[in-house]
C-alpha cells in the first residue's frame, strides 16, 4: 500500500513551518490571496522557505490572481509547486511552466471525473468542499463517496480534515495526499503543534 503524503497549508510563521517539517509533513502551503486570514507577504514567504530543511515541497496558493501578481511572487519566492484555487483555465494554469495543482470544489450534481480530465496536465487535483462564495479553507468536509475511483490524476483530499477523521477519509478515498489547514490550528493562520503532530501520526497510521 502506498504512503499517503501530507501537506500543511496556510503556514504564516517560521516556527509553524519547522514544526510541520519536524512532524513529518511532505509539503507546506503558502497563501498568496489577500482576503485570506492566512495570507503571507513576499517577505514572510521568503523567510519561511529559507528556514525549511531539505525535501519539503513548498506550494504557493493563488485564487484568480492576475498574471502579473503570480509572476511577481515567482520572481521573489522560490516555490516548487503552484496551487490554483479559483476559476483558472487549464491554459492559465499551464502558462507558468511550473508544476501545478488545481483545486476543485466538489458538488454532488456534477461529473467530477470530467472536471479532473480538463486539467490532465496538473501534477495533482485537490478536492475541497463547495461553499458558495468561498474559494476554500471552509473547515467543512464534503461527501467523500462523491470521489470517483481510479482517477488518473493524483488526488489530494482537503476540506474539514483533522486528526480525528483523516484515517477514515484515507480509508474511503485512498488519495495520493491529504491537505489540512484549519484542522491543525490554534487560531486562523497559527498552527497548534500538538494538532500538527497528531494529524500526521494519523495519516501515517492509516
Amino acid at each position: 500500500m502506498s504512503v499517503v503524503r501530507s501537506k500543511i497549508c496556510g503556514i504564516t510563521r517560521i516556527e509553524d513551518a519547522l514544526a510541520a517539517a519536524a512532524a513529518g509533513a511532505d509539503a507546506i502551503g503558502l497563501v498568496f490571496y489577500a482576503p485570506s486570514p492566512r495570507a503571507v507577504s513576499l517577505v514572510q514567504a521568503r523567510a519561511i522557505i529559507a528556514a525549511l530543511p531539505p525535501f519539503i515541497t513548498t506550494v504557493g496558493l493563488f485564487v484568480n490572481a492576475s498574471r502579473s501578481e503570480v509572476e511577481a511572487v515567482l520572481a521573489a519566492v522560490p516555490l516548487d509547486l503552484l496551487q490554483f484555487h479559483g476559476d483558472e483555465t487549464p491554459a492559465e494554469c499551464e502558462s507558468y511552466s511550473r508544476p501545478y495543482i488545481k483545486a476543485l470544489r466538489v458538488k454532488p450534481d456534477e461529473d467530477l471525473a470530467a472536471r479532473c480530465a480538463d486539467y490532465a496536465t496538473a501534477a495533482g487535483i485537490l478536492l475541497d468542499t463547495f461553499v458558495p462564495g468561498v474559494p476554500g479553507g471552509t473547515g467543512e468536509a464534503f461527501d467523500w463517496s462523491l470521489v470517483p475511483a481510479n482517477l488518473s490524476t493524483p488526488i489530494i483530499l482537503a476540506g474539514g480534515l483533522c486528526a480525528q477523521n483523516v484515517s477514515a477519509a484515507i480509508a474511503q478515498v485512498r488519495p495520493y495526499a491529504v491537505d489540512v489547514s484549519g484542522g491543525v490550528e490554534a487560531s486562523k493562520g497559527i498552527k497548534a503543534h500538538d494538532k500538527l503532530q497528531a494529524f500526521i501520526r494519523a495519516v501515517r497510521g492509516a
